[in-house]
């Protein structure tokens, strides 16, 4: 008889929680929406409900949480768990582990919000069948999530490649930026709220013909260019609030354009195929999250869970 899992997940991000638990299969037993608003609210919430799932389905196998951060991923730091330097205000320093231990004691896992939603491309979307690939996703803030060799990339640390310094794109010199640490890396000049700083609305209020689009994937193209030269991925998932889809056949085109015909092999990229939006739903963060519970408590990924319906985070909560 095979053993029976119970697999616990977050996808946690700056505006909302996600929280599911689920069996072997993927199947979805409980789960809720959670606001973001303090630390103390926000995990005491998410807490209780995990601690009400296993009342009633029993103790959790595994659990995993991709979380937005910057995050202290090393095992071997004093603050190992924790969300960082965040802007985000008044969850600089929390223990988010610490704090979500107290609730379960089995394994945990946690990672980044674009890994996370990385590997729901890999199980499900636009990375199924690659090696590696890199998943960007372009919205209140730029991050950028690594799969490589069939696995989210760990290291010392996660990247961060959002804060890179890019060329500006032609036009654009006046703009200062508006990363509270760096100014004008790539995320303080081409996130949302950086498109709004700059023009004084919403990016989606934007008409398709507007210049601002042409300056964005001007950007998004030099952030591709970098994955290009230093990852050489299978492909790059683009995705976010700022990528309408508009804006994909620009920035391949600005990709060209910078990739300049150099290496014989980066000429022969299709970019139709390279540059791709993401097709495994708007919670693949959260497939991603439970994932990796699955691969925590078996050594291997859930290859067998299917994508019709798997999750359903729009909802409130749902209780088998």
């Amino acid at each position: 008889m095979t053993e029976p899992l119970l697999l616990g997940g977050i996808e946690a991000g700056g505006t909302k929680f996600l929280c599911a638990v689920a069996d072997r299969d993927g199947t979805i037993l409980a789960e809720t929406r959670i606001a973001t608003t303090t630390p103390a609210e926000t995990l005491g919430t998410a807490s209780a409900f995990f601690r009400e799932a296993q009342r009633v389905h029993g103790d959790l196998s595994a659990f995993s949480v991709g979380s937005f951060g910057p995050l202290s991923l090393n095992p071997l730091s004093a603050d190992y768990g924790s969300i960082t330097s965040t802007p985000k205000p008044g969850w600089e320093n929390v223990d988010l582990l610490g704090h979500l231990r107290r609730m379960t004691d089995a394994p945990m896992t946690l990672d980044t919000d674009v890994n996370c939603a990385a590997v729901g491309e890999r199980l499900f979307g636009s990375g199924q069948g690659l090696d590696s690939f890199c998943y960007v996703t372009i919205g209140t803030g730029i991050g950028v999530g690594l799969l490589i060799g069939g696995a989210p990339h760990g290291g010392a640390n996660h990247p961060e490649a959002g804060h890179i310094m890019v060329p500006r794109a032609p036009g654009d010199d006046a703009f200062e930026g508006i990363c509270p640490f760096h100014g004008d890396c790539l995320e303080g000049l081409a996130s949302g709220p950086a498109m709004r700083a700059r023009w004084g609305v919403p990016a989606e209020r934007l008409p398709a013909d507007h210049p601002a689009w042409d300056m964005e994937a001007d950007y998004i193209a030099a952030l591709c260019a970098t994955l290009t030269y230093v990852i050489r991925p299978d492909r790059i998932i683009v995705g976010g609030g700022v990528m309408q889809p508009q804006m994909y056949p620009r920035v391949r085109s600005a990709l060209v354009a910078k990739l300049a015909g150099y290496d014989a092999s980066m000429r022969a990229i299709d970019m139709d195929q390279y540059v791709a939006a993401p097709t495994a739903g708007s919670s693949a963060g959260l497939t991603g999250a439970l994932a990796l519970a699955y691969r925590t408590a078996t050594r291997q990924w859930p290859m067998h869970w299917r994508m019709a319906e798997p999750f359903h985070a729009n909802k409130e909560t749902v209780d088998a």
